[in-house]
């Protein structure tokens, strides 16, 4: 076995192992259902609801439900047939929205990264900050969330970790003075890749909106096109609330991708399945642990397969 083979072994298992929540909710109910009896619309109704309950979503759970009972009627079906299908359906929901990132010719390429705040914001630019540097690129990030003295402290962790530059100011330092100064500073030391973090306090979105209006203002002066993609980071733990935050950020910040992350046990990861139905956004990336190599290219079949606990 090579050793990419192996990675990608470990990188399934933790995977696997952290979507276990939404797999076992789903496989353990199935597997009660079907063992009692031949397929009726009762079944799967009961079905349906299993999967609206593992977040898939009302329109997502009635199209599986609807794919289980196609030409199954009055017979018995075993749970992993039922399992196979539910990977299918799931798997044609996310396969349009599994994009890899494409960082764009223009230097440097600038990222703004968005999210509520204990999100995983900054860690996830930390990782992607590694990634691109094990790529070869130049990175700088600016630590914009100017408001917590802890986000511009673990930025700066990050930073060393991953080998990337970083521009931080005093806390309660303008945002958007700080976005300035790290643009023209990337395009003076012609850096590859410029990640900002922001604020994420949804509490006051007008407030919000206003920062991140005037962030983006500010670097059109340097660069007319930046920035050039919007991440939004979303932790997978908060299931429904994720389904808001999409579409907050969406009208806030012109959201271009996503990345989930905290998919380790806790996580209700079928919530990526109702975000896909909904708003067709790209996914980049999902993350599975602390570690500086654990934020990984989104899979459409791996993440379908292990939501359905298919082994």
């Amino acid at each position: 076995m090579t050793n990419q083979e192996t990675e990608q072994q470990g990188w399934w298992r933790r995977l696997s192992s952290g979507l276990k929540r939404t797999s076992a909710s789903i496989g353990d109910a199935i597997a009660d259902l079907v063992s009692k009896r031949k397929l009726d619309q009762a079944m799967l109704d009961e079905i349906e609801e299993v999967l609206i309950r593992a977040d898939l979503g009302v329109d997502s759970a009635a199209k599986i439900a609807a794919a289980v009972g196609e030409g199954r009627y009055d017979q018995e079906i075993t749970p992993d047939e039922v399992k196979a299908v539910v990977a299918a359906e799931v798997e044609k929901v996310l396969a349009p929205v599994a994009k890899p990132l494409a960082i764009g010719r223009s230097k440097p390429f600038v990222m703004l990264v968005v999210g509520v705040n204990g999100s995983g914001k900054t860690t996830t630019i930390g990782k992607l900050a590694a990634k691109l540097r094990a790529e070869g690129r130049s990175v700088l990030l600016a630590a914009g969330d100017t408001f917590r003295a802890a986000a511009i402290d673990q930025l700066k962790i990050w930073a060393g970790r991953s080998g990337a530059a970083v521009i931080a100011r005093a806390p309660g330092a303008d945002p958007a003075g700080l976005a300035f100064d790290a643009l023209t500073e990337a395009r003076g030391e012609e850096i590859d890749v410029l990640l900002v973090d922001t604020a994420g306090r949804l509490q006051n979105k007008a407030m919000l909106m206003e920062e991140l209006e005037k962030i983006v203002r500010v670097m059109k002066k340097v660069d007319a096109g930046a920035p050039h993609a919007v991440l939004l980071v979303l932790d997978a733990t908060v299931g429904q609330n994720a389904l808001s935050q999409v579409e907050v950020f969406r009208a806030i910040a012109g959201v271009t991708g996503l990345a989930m992350t905290k998919l380790d046990g806790t996580a209700r990861g079928g919530i990526l399945v109702a975000i896909a139905a909904k708003y067709g956004l790209p996914v980049h990336f999902i993350g599975v642990g602390e570690g500086i190599d654990d934020l990984a290219a989104f899979e459409a079949r791996d993440f379908a397969r292990a939501i359905a606990g298919i082994d």
